[in-house]
């Protein structure tokens, strides 16, 4: 019961995540004039459209990694295609980072309110709505620290392909089919969390004391 619990109140808030963080990619690609994502659909907010169902069950068994259906995006729309995949790439991760300063937001708006029901505060129908907030915040902020990795194919490796010189970028380039793998490895010997959890807990320290 507990397990199912937990799912009830984590599944809105990762739907509700990777969904914003697809289509803020969409939607800078589609700004800067490739309609790709449009025309596929994809710029909507039904998280039917951008789920990705080993995804979602690897965040809950990881409590870390986990994915959606990429949004397609080509670069040869733009008028400058290296600055403008770096433009896309950033999108999901700085949309992930403003809806956990949203949520972070509204849960200290109600922490006072809970913390006055005192006990009775647990069987209140608005508290499940309190939870699924305060892991709106953990989910938004882990998986911004997460995408911002610089392994492609993470937005944090499309970032850095884009800013390194060419001659540099397309040999680095060339990692991203291995790139889930080497992200795998990196997360099951500890290296992975051993750099991001330092970085996410001081960044929740921010936004929940």
């Amino acid at each position: 019961m507990d397990f199912m619990r937990d799912i009830s109140i984590k599944i809105l808030p990762l739907l509700w995540a990777i969904t914003i963080h697809e289509v803020s990619h969409g939607w800078v690609a589609n700004r800067l004039g490739d309609p790709t994502a449009r025309l596929a659909g994809r710029l909507t907010l039904n998280p039917l459209k951008h789920l990705d169902p080993f995804g979602m069950l690897a965040f809950f068994l990881t409590r870390m990694i986990g994915w959606a259906k990429p949004v397609p995006v080509d670069p040869r729309h733009f008028r400058d295609p290296r600055r403008g995949m770096i433009w896309v790439a950033l999108a999901g991760p700085v949309s992930n980072f403003a809806m956990a300063f949203i949520s972070a937001g509204i849960y200290h708006a109600l922490l006072p309110v809970f913390q006055a029901m005192g006990p009775a505060a647990e069987k209140s129908m608005l508290f499940p709505v309190f939870l699924m907030v305060g892991w709106s915040v953990r989910i938004n902020a882990i998986l911004g620290i997460f995408n911002l990795v610089p392994i492609p194919p993470l937005d944090g490796g499309r970032i850095l392909v884009g800013v390194l010189p060419e001659s540099a970028a397309e040999g680095y380039s060339k990692i991203e089919p291995y790139g889930f793998f080497i992200i795998l490895f990196l997360l099951f010997t500890g290296v992975l969390s051993m750099f991001i959890f330092p970085i996410y807990r001081d960044f929740m320290s921010l936004l929940i004391r």
